[in-house]
């Protein structure tokens, strides 16, 4: 009789445990096969990122993922015509979609939202050190009061750095920055992290302002090529394009480069959130798992890319832009 009483529990126990497992394996309706990653352009973190984030994804037994280049503009309109899947943008960028401005005017975007904010994303005004001295130049309010002729470049349209330079211009000064540096006798072209590193380095531009994060490789490689300053934006110009799309201010500490050592004032920035947009439509048990993935798998993603290490629950979920429903359940799970 203890034997066969024991073998019942054996046998209940192990439905429990069925019945854990059960519980445990996420609902897989309406999952797709596939899933396309729209990352950003070649030689920044958000490239190396996209590439990191697909591997895992797929290696974790979540739809195959892959990983493309793209643009926070772009990432954007493809995601809310399902030409993609989710990519990175800047959370602002997103805010400018939803209300149709910006690239977006015309345009209405209803079909993303954001899965999670990353890490913080800072937008470099970076001068040759030789043209800055030559022109005193200390500030971008400098190269706007001296309406200097320069050799501008920021990455091409589309791009979140090229709206939010192109966004820092027209509500934080006034005016089409395109236009009027031409206007001023300078010119403007678009090139890539590494490409414009390089133009930067032989001469052939004089200021290259671009969005990447915190501590970012491409600035450190510019600094190993040329002497460089970093140039602070006015708190008056930071303050308008807050008001606009949410940007916030964010300092470049001393110590992080070489441009901005120890003992130097730190530099002011335009600051946001690099952030994963994602189909509105994609199911919510889907992107729950996509985040869990990424929260579970942190530290080998900070390997390759060292902001990540600022992912913390608290930041995941915008304030003022709205989140995906999966993504809400699964950050807002770790709030408690």
């Amino acid at each position: 009789m203890k034997s066969f009483r024991f073998s019942v529990i054996a046998i209940l126990i192990m439905a429990l445990l069925a019945g854990c497992a059960y519980a445990d394996e996420p609902d897989k309706t309406g999952w797709p096969s596939q899933l396309r990653f729209m990352a950003g352009p070649p030689g920044g973190n958000w490239f190396a990122l996209g590439t990191a984030l697909s591997e895992m994804w797929t290696a974790s037994g979540l739809p195959q993922t892959t990983s493309s280049s793209g643009g926070g503009v772009s990432n954007i309109l493809n995601a809310h015509a399902r030409r993609g899947d989710l990519g990175f943008s800047v959370t602002s960028l997103l805010g400018a979609a939803l209300k149709g401005e910006a690239d977006f005017k015309g345009r209405v975007v209803d079909n993303a939202v954001i899965m999670a904010n990353l890490y913080t994303q800072y937008t470099y005004f970076i001068m040759r050190k030789d043209f800055a001295e030559k022109n005193g130049i200390k500030s971008v309010e400098d190269i706007i009061a001296k309406k200097l002729p320069m050799r501008f470049a920021t990455l091409k349209p589309g791009t979140s750095s090229e709206f939010v330079v192109k966004a820092l211009f027209e509500k934080g000064y006034g005016f089409d920055y395109k236009k009027t540096f031409q206007e001023w006798g300078g010119s403007v072209e678009y090139a890539s992290y590494d490409g414009g590193a390089d133009l930067l380095a032989d001469n052939h531009l004089d200021c290259f302002a671009f969005s990447i994060g915190k501590i970012a490789s491409t600035v450190m490689n510019i600094e190993s090529q040329v002497d460089i300053v970093l140039l602070p934006v006015g708190q008056d110009a930071l303050d308008k394009l807050s008001d606009a799309y949410g940007t916030v201010t964010l300092t470049i500490e001393p110590g992080i480069y070489k441009s901005v050592p120890a003992g130097a004032e730190p530099v002011k920035a335009v600051g946001d959130y690099t952030c994963i947009v994602i189909r509105k439509d994609l199911p919510a048990s889907l992107v729950y798992e996509l985040n869990k993935a990424i929260w579970e798998h942190k530290e080998a993603l900070v390997a390759a890319v060292r902001d990540m290490a600022e992912l913390v629950p608290s930041i995941a979920l915008p304030a003022k832009v709205p989140a995906h429903e999966g993504s809400i359940k699964f950050w807002g799970e770790l709030n408690k």
